[in-house]
């Protein structure tokens, strides 16, 4: 029996092949291609992200990265940001550039550099996950690797009004400095601020958590 089908967005965002033998481990056949139509069909698609935002968001624009991930989503088809991965589904970054150029605004917010004493935020970091949390399902008490410099410090979005027909996002937190956003799981839209392929037997059960979900 064949796992589901994974696609890694390959966009020119440094060296990803960590992440592909990280999600073969758990059980994934994946693919590491910036080719739309595979990115598309895929039943999960892997959005990472190293270095700096903008750089990030030139590269997801040449690959037609932010109509696929849109595509995707309106058709409730999984997609999973990591690192800079993840703060470019917000609305924009405070991080200097030349080119400065918007988020995918998928969520609200901005990414601002971390209010803490040392800069990056370099190491093991336990997480504050929140209750029915399917993506940290049996490692909620693990530590997780985080190698950053900015971050969003806070979930802009409320949660639905009314009766709760609509499932609020799971915010996951963690603190350097102070407190920022971790992780979120959104519908079919997740993602970590840290790195699970190199968050060891931790990150991999993140990884399968989210694999055996496809």
């Amino acid at each position: 029996m064949t796992g589901p089908d994974v696609v890694v967005l390959d966009y020119g965002s440094g060296n990803v092949r960590s992440a592909v033998r990280a999600l073969e481990r758990v059980g994934a056949r994946v693919e590491l291609t910036a080719d739309p139509v595979r990115a598309l069909g895929c039943d999960g698609l892997f959005v990472p992200g190293v270095g700096n935002f903008h750089a990030c968001m030139a590269g997801l624009r040449a690959a037609d990265g932010p109509r696929i991930i849109d595509v995707r989503l309106a058709g409730g088809r999984p997609v999973l940001g990591v690192c800079v991965g993840m703060q470019v589904l917000f609305e924009g970054s405070s991080e200097p550039s030349d080119r400065p150029l918007d988020g995918l605004s998928e969520w609200p917010g901005r990414v601002e550099r971390l209010r803490a004493a040392v800069v990056p935020h370099m190491g093991w970091s336990t997480v504050e996950v929140p209750v029915g949390s399917t993506l940290f399902a049996g490692v909620e008490d693990e530590r997780f690797y985080f190698v950053h410099s900015y971050a969003v410090p806070r979930w802009a979005l409320p949660a639905p009004p009314g009766p709760m027909s609509v499932v609020a996002p799971r915010v996951t937190t963690a603190t350097h400095g102070g407190s920022f956003v971790a992780a979120v799981e959104n519908g079919p839209l997740a993602a970590t601020q840290f790195h699970p392929e190199k968050s060891g037997d931790a990150g991999l059960a993140l990884l399968e958590n989210w694999v055996t979900s496809l």
